[in-house]
C-alpha cells in the first residue's frame, strides 16, 4: 500500500461517518444499559478514581508527598493528567484483538467497511477521555485555578498518540484473527507499559543515560507532554512532536497495510 492509497483509504472513514456515529452511539448506550444511573456512570467513574488517589497519595503516602493540600491535590493533578492518555490507551488497544471475533456477523458482509471497526473502538474509548478530562478540569479550576494557556494545544499532542494506538488496533485485530492467543500477551504487555511509563514517577527520576529508552514505550511522549501543556504552562518542542507524528504516521500505515491485506482471509478462518 502507498502513501496515496493509505491518504485515500482514510476516505472511507470520511464516506462512512454516520455509520461510524451510528455504531460509537450503540456502543456507548450498550454499555451503560440497564444500570441504574445510565451514561452517568461515566462521570462517576473519574470522579471516584480522583478521590481515591487524593486519599492514597494525599494521606497514605503523606509523608513522601509532604502534608499541605497543595502537595496532594497537585500530585493527585499531575498522576491523573497522565493516567487519562494510559487508559485511553488500555481500552482500545486490551479490546483490539477481540474485535473482528466479536462482530462476525459483519465478516460475512461483503459491503460492510471491517477496517472501521478500530475506529469505532477508539472513538468510544475517546468518549470516555473527553469525560475524564472534564473531570480533571473541574478539579482543577476548584483547587488550583485557571489553566495555562497551553491547555489548547492538547488535541495536538494527542493526534500522533492516536494515530500510533489506530496502527497498533489494526494489527492487532487482525493478528487476533489467526492467533487467538494474543489478547492474553497484549494485556499483560499493557501491564507492563503501565509500569515503564512515567505515571506514578517523574522521567527525571531516573538516570540520564535510561531516559532516552523510556521514549520507546508509546505512552512517554503524550504523558510527558500532556502534562507540560495541561498544567506546567510548557509549549511542546515541535520537532520532536514533528518525529513523533512521522513515527505515528508510519505505524498507522503499516497497521493498516496489515490489516487490508489480511482481511480476504477472515471469513476461512472465523
Amino acid at each position: 500500500m502507498h502513501l496515496l492509497d493509505f491518504l485515500n483509504t482514510f476516505k472511507i472513514f470520511i464516506t462512512n461517518r454516520e455509520l461510524i456515529y451510528s455504531l460509537v452511539r450503540r456502543e456507548i448506550l450498550a454499555r451503560y444499559r440497564g444500570s441504574l444511573f445510565g451514561v452517568l456512570w461515566s462521570f462517576f467513574t473519574p470522579l471516584l478514581m480522583l478521590a481515591i488517589y487524593t486519599f492514597v497519595f494525599g494521606f497514605v503516602f503523606q509523608p513522601r508527598l509532604g502534608s499541605t493540600d497543595s502537595s496532594r491535590t497537585e500530585f493527585t493533578l499531575v498522576l491523573f493528567a497522565g493516567l487519562m492518555p494510559f487508559y485511553l490507551f488500555s481500552e482500545t488497544i486490551t479490546r483490539a484483538p477481540n474485535l473482528v471475533l466479536a462482530n462476525v456477523n459483519y465478516v460475512k458482509k461483503v459491503v460492510f467497511p471491517l477496517e472501521i471497526l478500530p475506529v469505532v473502538s477508539l472513538c468510544v474509548a475517546l468518549f470516555q477521555y473527553v469525560i475524564n478530562f472534564l473531570v480533571w478540569l473541574v478539579f482543577l479550576l476548584v483547587f488550583r485555578g485557571l489553566p495555562p494557556l497551553t491547555i489548547f494545544l492538547l488535541p495536538f499532542v494527542l493526534l500522533p498518540f492516536l494515530l500510533i494506538i489506530l496502527g497498533l488496533s489494526w494489527f492487532l485485530a487482525s493478528l487476533g484473527v489467526y492467533i487467538r492467543d494474543i489478547g492474553q500477551l497484549v494485556g499483560v504487555i499493557v501491564t507492563v507499559l503501565m509500569f515503564l511509563s512515567p505515571l506514578f514517577y517523574p522521567l527525571s527520576a531516573l538516570p540520564q543515560t535510561y531516559q532516552i529508552y523510556m521514549f520507546l514505550n508509546p505512552l512517554t511522549y503524550v504523558i510527558e507532554q500532556g502534562r507540560g501543556v495541561m498544567i506546567m504552562g510548557e509549549i511542546p518542542v515541535w520537532w520532536c512532536w514533528s518525529l513523533y507524528l512521522l513515527i505515528s504516521l508510519f505505524v498507522a500505515w503499516l497497521g493498516l497495510w496489515w490489516f487490508m491485506k489480511t482481511k480476504k482471509g477472515f471469513a476461512d478462518v472465523i
